[in-house]
């Protein structure tokens, strides 16, 4: 049933990440058209945004070696997306990865930096502040290219290594971000250490910095079932996009306390029954998930899609 809230956004964007952040971490690796047509039935599910892929070194994430092999069926004519594969987001780690992503003439990128010191030393091998001179010359000539960009921020709001991150830290560190030329920030909770209030006050601190609600999407993990509770904080802050994760798939291969992403079944339940348009059918988007977790060979860990996977569609209403 829904009941909408006055108080809450009338439509937010979904941004999925099961397909790059979801099976990144999966140690037998899955077949490319296997992750092309979880690509495909995520996009007919309606989701308005599929990142697809990664151009990372296979020696640091080996399920993603076939990142360019897979944009390039994608976008061929007979792949049943053709061009608009081009607008699909692919993360890229410096400027080889811009470089091959700009060899198949994508639209869109993504750049993954980290909130905290020991983070970045073990996912980037650079300092805190090292990282933005990384970066700078992908987003520059990413932009020269015509392409958008958005940025990550990882370990928003804890880091298994250092504790609690201080909310200016991460308002300075997502700023410098924004300043290097990206269009949107997604906010990382990637331990799942958040709550509500810490939701909110981070947001607040972020608008109080000059930043609007339009440019911060938010990334929340399940860990200690915290991930719907923090949507809704975010909802009230006004937040419009959030990450999520066909099926609750993945998390950080870097950070072992990382567990799955916030399900993108779970979150569509939720804002469907606060009246807050998504344009995602759910009951294609369970069929897709229960169709993966076949190929995984284990269920899936969405609460939504364990309650109606196996029903017919047409029961599958909130």
């Amino acid at each position: 049933m829904s009941v909408p809230s006055r108080d809450l956004p009338s439509r937010v964007t979904i941004y999925e990440v099961g397909a790059r952040d979801g099976l990144q971490n999966e140690k037998a690796l899955i077949p490319t058209e296997t992750k092309a047509e979880f690509v495909r039935r995520l996009v007919a599910a309606g989701l308005p945004v599929v990142e697809a892929t990664s151009f990372v070194h296979p020696r640091w994430v080996p399920q993603l070696a076939d990142a360019a092999e897979l944009m390039s069926g994608l976008t061929d004519e007979t792949s049943g997306l053709g061009d608009s594969a081009r607008d699909l987001p692919v993360l890229v780690p410096n400027e080889r990865g811009l470089d091959r992503a700009l060899e198949l003439g994508l639209r869109h990128i993504a750049v993954f930096g980290s909130a905290t010191e020991t983070f970045a030393s073990k996912n980037l091998n650079r300092t805190l502040d090292e990282q933005f001179a990384m970066f700078a010359p992908t987003v520059e000539r990413a932009r020269g290219s015509g392409m958008d960009v958005r940025a990550y921020v990882s370990m928003c709001f804890g880091d298994p290594w250092e504790g609690a991150v201080p909310i200016e830290q991460v308002v300075d560190v997502g700023r410098r971000m924004l300043d290097l030329g990206a269009s949107q920030l997604s906010l990382g909770d990637t331990i799942g250490v958040g709550t509500a209030g810490h939701v909110t006050a981070l947001v607040e601190a972020f608008v109080a910095a000059g930043v609007g609600v339009d440019r911060l999407a938010l990334h929340f993990h399940d860990t200690y079932g915290q991930a719907l509770s923090n949507v809704q904080a975010g909802l009230r802050a006004g937040i419009t996009t959030y990450d999520a994760s066909a099926g609750g798939l993945g998390g950080c291969p870097y950070a072992e306390s990382a567990t799955g992403n916030l399900a993108t079944e779970d979150l569509v339940w939720l804002l469907t029954g606060l009246g807050i348009e998504h344009g995602v059918d759910l009951a294609s988007l369970v069929a897709t998930s229960t169709w993966m977790a076949e190929h995984l060979g284990r269920p899936s860990p969405s609460a939504v899609v364990r309650a109606l996977g196996g029903r017919p569609a047409d029961t599958i209403t909130p």
